[in-house]
C-alpha cells in the first residue's frame, strides 16, 4: 500500500506571537484535512488584566485561523473599536494595555466560563467552533506559567516588559515560573507522540517556543521526529518584534544561524530565508537538512506558498 503524503498525515505545530499565527494560518490553508493540524500555543504571556483572563498568543492563533485578526496588527480583532478603552482613560484608568471592544467579549466570555471551572483547553476549543476554525488548537497547559523577563532594571512581568515599556529594558535572560510543575493540557503530549511531523513557526524562540518547551514532557514527546522550525531571523533583523535585539543583548548575534543553534539537537530541519542563503553551509553543521527559500509571509498567498513548499520538502526529506 502506498504510504499517504505528508500533507494527509497527522501535523503538530508549536506557535505563538504574529509571525507564528501567520504560518500557522498556511499550513491549515496547505493541507487537505485542516482537522488533522494540531496547534500547540504559548501561554507564557498570559495575564490578569481588569480581573479579566487575557490570552494573547491563543487569541492571536485563534483570530488568524479564523480570518477575524486586524490585518494592519497582525493581532486583535478587524473592524475593531475602542469606545471602552477612550471611557477607560478619561476615568483615569490603565490604557498601555488596549483591548478592542471586539476583543474584550472574548476575554469577558472566557473569565466567565474559567470561573464557572471550564478549563482553558476546552474554552478554546469552544471558541474555535464558534468561529468555524477546523484545526485544533491547544494551549500548551492549562495552568499559569507566566514568563519573567530578566532585565538590567529587575525582573519584569512579560506584558510589562513587551507592552508597557516596548521592550527596551535590556534582556538577561527569562524564567517561565511553575513551568516544572506545569501539566501540559489534555491531548497535547498525545497530539505529540502521534504526530508524523512537528512544525515549529516563526515565532520568538526566547518567549514563545522555550516557554512551550519547558512544559514537562513536551521535548520528550517529540524526540526522534521530523522537527522543522522555520527561522525568525531574516537578513540579521526579526521580521516582527524584539527576538533580534533579544539576542543581541544575550550575547549572540541576530542571525538565522543563531536561531539553529538555539534550536540545536531538538530539529531535523531548518528553514531560512534567502536573504541568507550564505549561512545554509553554517546551519548544515547544526541542523542536517536545511532549505532555502523566501520565508516572507506578506499577504495570505504568500503564507499558503511557504507552507507548502515546507511540507513538501519535508515529504522529501522525511
Amino acid at each position: 500500500m502506498t504510504q499517504p503524503h505528508l500533507s494527509q498525515k497527522h501535523l503538530s505545530l508549536l506557535a505563538g506571537g504574529v509571525g507564528g499565527a501567520k504560518f500557522t494560518y498556511g499550513v491549515m490553508r496547505a493541507l487537505p484535512d485542516p482537522a488533522s493540524l494540531t496547534v500547540i500555543v504559548n501561554v507564557g504571556d498570559d495575564f490578569e488584566h481588569f480581573g479579566l483572563k487575557i490570552c494573547p498568543d491563543l487569541d492571536t492563533v485563534c483570530y488568524t485561523l479564523a480570518g477575524l485578526e486586524n490585518p494592519a496588527t497582525g493581532w486583535g480583532r478587524r473592524g475593531e473599536s475602542w469606545r471602552v478603552m477612550e471611557a477607560v482613560a478619561v476615568l483615569g484608568g490603565p490604557d498601555w494595555f488596549r483591548l478592542g471592544d471586539l476583543d474584550l467579549a472574548t476575554h469577558l466570555e472566557r473569565t466567565r466560563r474559567l470561573r464557572a471551572g471550564q478549563p482553558l483547553h476546552e474554552i478554546a476549543a469552544a471558541f474555535c467552533k464558534a468561529w468555524g476554525v477546523k484545526a485544533r488548537v491547544l494551549p500548551v497547559t492549562n495552568e499559569s506559567v507566566p514568563t519573567v523577563v530578566l532585565t538590567d532594571e529587575g525582573e519584569l512581568a512579560f506584558q510589562e516588559y513587551f507592552v508597557r515599556r516596548r521592550w527596551q529594558p535590556r534582556v538577561r535572560g527569562f524564567r517561565f515560573a511553575g513551568a516544572e510543575n506545569a501539566r501540559p493540557a489534555p491531548g497535547v503530549l498525545e497530539s505529540l507522540r502521534t504526530a508524523d511531523a512537528v512544525l515549529i513557526a516563526p515565532s520568538n524562540p526566547f518567549v514563545s517556543i522555550d516557554p512551550i518547551l519547558a512544559i514537562p514532557g513536551v521535548r520528550e514527546a517529540i524526540a526522534g521526529k521530523p522537527v522543522a522550525a522555520v527561522s525568525p531571523i531574516v537578513g540579521g533583523e526579526a521580521v516582527k518584534g524584539p527576538a533580534a535585539k533579544m539576542f543581541r543583548e544575550l550575547g549572540y548575534e541576530p542571525s538565522a544561524a543563531a536561531v539553529a543553534e538555539h534550536y540545536r539537537g531538538l530539529v531535523s530541519h531548518f528553514v531560512l530565508d534567502e536573504a541568507d542563503a550564505d549561512q545554509a553551509a553554517a546551519v548544515r553543521q547544526i541542523v542536517p537538512h536545511v532549505l532555502v527559500t523566501d520565508t516572507l509571509m506578506t499577504d495570505a498567498t504568500k503564507r499558503v506558498e511557504l507552507a507548502r513548499t515546507v511540507l513538501s520538502w519535508l515529504e522529501r526529506e522525511p
